[in-house]
């Protein structure tokens, strides 16, 4: 299922003489290397430095933080909707959904970037988030399906798919390296804990407002960086 046209960032929208071009290239290469290694908390003065250009030259072209994750993102976040489409072509609702948690939690484990950016929220970048949004209404109708096909437990909430990548991406935070497949366990333990028959109730989900209000407190926490001319 096709759930809309492919993301366009404003920045990289606009026509750029060849030596511009190059060094937006450049940056959005160096960013993605230093994001997917570091994730989010690492510092624009890092991705200058991955880049080989100066911070002036990185904030000229990527003023705020926001603007380069988007750029950095816009495709991974494409491939994100894209699984919610694979999900929502599955015959089998229980299947669509578990595969899609799985393949969203691989993509996180892959990049602990966009592992963080699954966590967070980002106003100002309209393209991504509303590839965000797209997602959220196609996840909306896989619990829908699931449920009415009795797998999945009835007091599923949109909100814990928004707390299995909190938990994902704190698992992939922790374990690195040292244990790169730990994050499957945690997965498949909570995939088992939302079929039904439910064992148990469980505690009321977060309020949508507050998760958001958590998502943008992190967002705005990892975007302090340092001004042109600064040491990071």
């Amino acid at each position: 299922m096709n759930l809309g046209a492919r993301s366009s960032d404003d920045p990289a929208a606009q026509p750029l003489r060849s030596d511009a071009e190059r060094n937006r290239a450049r940056i959005v290469d160096a960013a993605r290397t230093v994001f997917r290694r570091d994730g989010l908390h690492a510092s624009m003065a890092s991705v200058a430095r991955e880049a080989g250009v100066g911070i002036a030259t990185l904030f000229r072209r990527f003023p705020t933080k926001e603007e380069l994750v988007a750029a950095v993102f816009a495709d991974r976040m494409d491939a994100y909707v894209d699984a919610v489409g694979v999900a929502l072509d599955d015959p089998d609702p229980w299947r669509g959904l578990a595969g899609f948690i799985e393949t969203a939690c691989a993509m996180q484990a892959a990049d602990y970037g966009f592992a963080d950016v699954l966590t967070m929220t980002f106003p100002t970048a309209k393209a991504l988030e509303e590839r965000r949004d797209q997602a959220y209404e196609g996840v909306v109708q896989l619990i829908d399906r699931a449920k009415a096909a009795g797998r999945l437990r009835e007091d599923f909430s949109p909100e814990d798919l928004v707390l299995v990548h909190m938990a994902t991406a704190g698992v992939v935070n922790a374990t690195g390296d040292a244990a790169p497949d730990a994050w499957k366990r945690v997965v498949a333990l909570m995939l088992q804990s939302f079929e039904a028959p439910a064992r148990g109730p469980l505690p009321d989900p977060p309020e949508p407002r507050a998760l958001y209000k958590a998502m943008l407190r992190a967002s705005q926490a990892c975007s302090a960086s340092p001004e042109p001319g600064k040491k990071d």
